[in-house]
């Protein structure tokens, strides 16, 4: 599948740009009001205890601010921070190596969390309860156990599917937050904050129209803001207008409710060909070319979120907000379901 410049999951351009525009501070940190409040007192009561945080869970879709939350977390105390991923884990002995480098009070973000095997969790149980780390040396009768203590340290575990986490697992995190969808408000405010940093001049409006087309999230938003500068660059002066700003969005393919050509594609193949639906997920595939996954996890949430899409027991159908966005006027043979 090609890149998508409005996908939520991370790209080959990404890196720099989400280092760069990453908020170091929680009064920096735009929406998520209330995992904000709560973290602020969270994290207060443990520095004035002079205890390390408590272990993390964040989860959401992709996108929206899981690790810069982390190294938030990790800068409003003081600690150093070490990155790692489920997938990245591959033996007992990679954890083992990482556990026993950290230091008292550090943070150990894993991303991907769901993706650790259950080997490798068993042995994250004790060092997240008692911080120790236990050991089997030998084979068969002779192995014993090797109990090895660990400093303090705090893991903070990102995840996009937390369903997939073992309750023992998800037990042993003292916090769990949920990170929703930003609104239009949070967008355009992260836009503005993002236009600074980067030194990129916003005509009147041009915040909203980047946060109306950035599916409300962060990570698609400042990826439009960088497209939309380098097209001003190059076909105006730097300024973002609202000529430039239209026209690089038409060359994107992206409209103004953030739905891109396969999107639109998905909706059209079940208004104009299948009457509004129910159209079946393998026949909505094999139209647009696309695997039965990549509809049901990427296209679809989106969708559904919109009001543009409903599922049925028999298949998708197309909803009339669906209609109305593509200018479409539903006939007196389709039908809801």
């Amino acid at each position: 599948m090609e890149e998508r410049v409005i996908a939520p999951e991370t790209n080959s351009d990404d890196g720099v740009l989400d280092t760069s525009l990453r908020p170091q501070r929680l009064a920096e940190y735009v929406g998520q009001s209330k995992i904000k409040e709560n973290l602020r007192i969270f994290l207060h009561a443990a520095k004035k205890r002079g205890e390390p945080v408590e272990h993390v869970l964040l989860y959401g879709a992709p996108g929206l601010g899981k690790t810069t939350l982390a190294h938030v977390i990790a800068n409003e105390v003081g600690a150093n921070i070490r990155v790692t991923s489920g997938p990245a884990i591959e033996k007992t002995g990679d954890l083992a190596a990482i556990l026993t480098n950290l230091q008292e009070g550090d943070i150990l973000f894993i991303d991907e969390i769901h993706r650790l095997n259950r080997g490798i969790e068993e042995i994250l149980y004790p060092a997240m309860e008692d911080y120790a780390l236990d050991i089997v040396i030998g084979k068969g009768p002779s192995a014993r156990t090797l109990r090895i203590d660990l400093p303090k340290f705090t893991i903070i575990g990102a995840t996009t599917k937390i369903s997939l986490l073992t309750a023992p697992l998800r037990d042993r995190f003292g916090m769990t937050y949920h990170l929703n969808y930003y609104e239009q408000p949070d967008m355009e405010a992260i836009v503005e904050r993002s236009s600074r940093i980067l030194n990129v001049s916003l005509g009147p409006s041009m915040a909203e129209e980047i946060a109306k087309r950035s599916r409300r999230t962060p990570r698609v938003a400042n990826r439009l803001l960088k497209r939309v500068r380098d097209y001003c660059e190059v076909e105006g002066d730097g300024h973002i207008s609202a000529e430039h700003c239209q026209n690089a969005f038409v060359m994107l393919e992206v409209d103004e409710s953030g739905l891109d050509m396969v999107d639109r594609k998905i909706l059209e193949l079940i208004i104009d060909k299948y009457q509004g639906g129910p159209v079946g997920l393998n026949t909505i595939a094999a139209a647009t070319g696309e695997d039965v996954s990549t509809i049901e996890e990427v296209y679809e949430p989106y969708l559904i979120q919109l009001g543009f899409l409903d599922r049925s027991p028999r298949g998708r159908v197309a909803t009339e907000s669906a209609y109305a966005h593509l200018g479409r006027e539903r006939s007196g043979q389709n039908r809801l379901v």
